[in-house]
């Protein structure tokens, strides 16, 4: 059995699905508390029997770090560039830079298909999963360096809830650390994720 079939074996494990079909089933603006618990318990089934077996998903797990830290150096760029032209505004202005996952479901991830799909849009919906509003990443302090925007001047390696050993030379940026920890993202569900868009604002405090 290779490292995909074993992924798939867990995410297809009879729990999750309970799981999971209880979720589509509330999938209602008006039960937003029920379906956060149930991402939630899921969450942490997917990740108690993933990071048993960390080192199959390790190789992903770095690819995806990588794609995020230059989704994230994008949007910072891109954020400090509309800060610039509008910052003779006067000292009011204030940039909203914020980097999300890619609306569509990740082509790499192992279980593929319209159920997948949905759960993908599930998952990508603030109103559900209410950490992700502040996406894959939220800058809008402008005096911010880029290495401070990703945590890297306060911690060189966030991986706190992985395995020590197997990560200790990975250097997570705080991003990854933030949507492993805090959103209700399984580390499956985000890992095979490659592509992201960014929506930039900047608003005026009176």
């Amino acid at each position: 059995m290779d490292k995909s079939e074993k992924i798939r074996e867990i995410l297809q494990d009879y729990s999750v699905r309970q799981i999971e079909e209880q979720i589509f089933q509330f999938n209602s603006p008006f039960v937003n508390d029920d379906i956060s618990t149930l991402l939630e318990i899921r969450k942490n089934i997917i990740n108690h029997y993933v990071l048993q077996q960390l080192e199959l998903v390790l190789p992903d797990i770095i690819a995806f770090n990588d794609a995020l830290r230059e989704a994230l150096r994008t949007t910072y760029e891109k954020g400090r560039m509309v800060y610039d032209t509008n910052k003779a505004l006067g000292s009011n202005v204030r940039l909203e830079a914020t980097c999300f996952l890619s609306k569509d479901y990740p082509k790499l991830h192992p279980l593929q298909g319209d159920y997948c799909d949905n759960l993908w849009r599930t998952l990508c919906e603030k109103q559900y999963n209410d950490m992700y509003r502040w996406g894959a990443g939220y800058y809008c302090m402008v005096n911010q360096n880029f290495d401070e925007f990703i945590g890297a001047t306060y911690n060189e390696n966030w991986n706190d809830g992985l395995n020590p050993e197997l990560t200790k030379d990975l250097h997570l940026i705080k991003q990854f650390h933030d949507l492993f920890e805090d959103t209700e993202f399984a580390i499956t569900d985000f890992i095979y994720c490659r592509d992201f868009y960014h929506e930039i604002s900047v608003k005026i405090n009176y």
